[in-house]
């Protein structure tokens, strides 16, 4: 395991380098949240494929595999569906926005009104998602070190914490690069080969295995399309994927770098199936179907081989943890205590100190996740509220308002909070892995938030107007901190 121990060693050492050499280049609020504004298109396809890539889509999608075969791709295929349908039909005009959050986005929309509750309940997506993130990392050290939980989500949340609160995008970029062609190299070009060819090729796992295992919907149309409701649609919408697109720097980056990743994605969703098919087959007993990443690896792999996959999965897990932890922070110090202190900043005020408020921010709520990690033990439960909160609270207000010029600020607040609301009571009633709670929610939502609408006076017209003018990239303020500010 010595080589191995050496692999992974060096890949954490050049995460935290990476973090050092970002903290040069971040020097504003712009380089510090969205990288200055400015990727190109490789490096804007590679970071975005690695956030929505995650420990889920690695050690889940393999378990799904496992479990149901083939048909276990389509949660993370949805991912990829979601990447693309943002990509194509939106990215350009969010990144046209300049703003840093969503709420930004529905302030400008609406008139400035909608920030502290469409921020709080961002903030607790952001959260949770960066949660289970964490808690991955045990699986990962057990496998390597045969380390304590408490101590592996202590020691891989710390490296995430340390290089994100340095540099800020900037790192989380250039870290995030590195972990996407570690990915690719471990997973795609590695694990997956090897793991057909230990498997007997698929004419052996097709002779081993139930013929539902290579039925394209074998997992159950209802669960495809809950899959469809909660992360399609939660791409669309989530601060940590527009934070993303708020970082390119044309509308064609945008488009077609978004594009390019979404279709990586899919491509991860069937090789993440078909590594845990092949599980099945060398392993018909585990006790778990998100042990069969780990166990393949751990036996299957040769020596060095698995040092390069475990620091995949490590990649995996590190990229979405980062891309949520600096999106919980913004969120947080943006849309909620800006807010709540009453001291939106100015056009006076130094960029030098906003750095240093995001980077306390990223710290502070870098030490909450990993508290809430250690406390937490189901990473699906986790997941599943934080997309039901997101799905369920601002999908409506939010495509509502890219949509249908006559939705309001009253409709839209009412649309967070009824749909919010109802998607805690129903976890609470038909438990939290329940699909009530989201079909419901969202139906509750939708509704809420067209009555309301209709029956309230129309947006402003002023209000609508500068909204067009952002949306078409013009009127957009210098510094683009504050966009509220404008109406005001």
């Amino acid at each position: 395991m010595a080589v191995d121990y050496t692999v992974i060693v060096v890949y954490l050492a050049g995460m935290l380098a990476m973090g050092w050499w970002g903290m040069r280049r971040a020097k504003s609020k712009s380089d510090f949240l969205v990288a200055g504004r400015r990727l190109g298109p490789v490096m804007y396809s590679g970071t975005m494929a690695a956030i929505v890539l995650g420990g889920a889509s690695t050690i889940g999608g393999v378990g799904l595999g496992y479990q149901y075969g083939l048909s276990g791709a389509w949660m993370v295929f949805t991912i990829g569906l979601g990447l693309l349908a943002l990509s194509v039909f939106f990215s350009a005009r969010i990144a046209r926005l300049k703003v840093y959050t969503v709420s930004e986005m529905l302030d400008l929309r609406y008139g400035g009104r909608a920030g502290v509750i469409s921020g709080i309940v961002m903030w607790a997506y952001t959260l949770m998602l960066a949660v289970t993130s964490t808690i991955a990392y045990a699986t990962i050290f057990d496998v390597l070190f045969d380390m304590n939980r408490t101590l592996a989500i202590v020691l891989g949340g710390s490296i995430v914490v340390a290089y994100s609160t340095l540099g800020g995008m900037w790192s989380i970029t250039l870290t995030d690069m590195v972990q996407f062609v570690v990915k690719t190299i471990g997973v795609l070009l590695l694990l997956l080969p090897i793991a057909v060819v230990k498997a007997g090729g698929f004419s052996e796992m097709k002779a081993k295995l139930p013929t539902e295992y290579f039925d394209p919907l074998g997992i159950g149309g209802e669960t495809i399309f809950t899959y469809v409701l909660i992360y399609t649609f939660g791409m669309l919408i989530g601060q940590d994927i527009w934070q993303r697109v708020f970082t390119a720097g044309s509308d064609r980056t945008a488009k077609w770098g978004g594009t390019v990743a979404g279709t990586y994605c899919l491509v991860y969703a069937v090789a993440g199936a078909v590594i845990g098919t092949a599980a099945k087959v060398l392993y018909p007993n585990l006790g778990s179907p998100d042990d069969a990443f780990a166990t393949i690896v751990k036996d299957e792999l040769p020596v060095g081989v698995r040092g390069l996959v475990l620091a995949a999965a490590l990649a995996a897990v590190m990229s979405t943890s980062s891309g949520a932890l600096i999106a919980c922070a913004t969120v947080a110090n943006n849309d909620i205590w800006s807010r709540l202190r009453g001291a939106v900043r100015r056009e006076g005020d130094e960029d030098h100190d906003e750095v240093r408020g995001n980077r306390v921010f990223i710290l502070v709520m870098g030490v909450a996740v990993i508290i809430t990690a250690i406390a937490l033990n189901n990473v699906v439960e986790a997941l599943t509220v934080a997309y039901n909160l997101l799905v369920g609270g601002l999908l409506v207000p939010i495509l509502g308002g890219l949509l249908w010029k006559r939705g309001t600020a009253q409709g839209a607040l009412a649309s967070v909070i009824v749909g919010g609301l109802a998607v805690v009571g129903l976890m609470a009633t038909y438990g939290i892995l329940a699909n009530e709670p989201v079909y419901y929610g969202l139906l509750l939502s939708l509704a809420a938030y067209v009555t309301v609408s209709l029956a309230t006076p129309a947006t402003d017209a002023a209000v609508l107007a500068a909204w067009r003018d952002r949306l078409a990239g013009r009127g957009v303020p210098e510094r683009a901190s504050e966009p509220v500010a404008a109406h005001q």
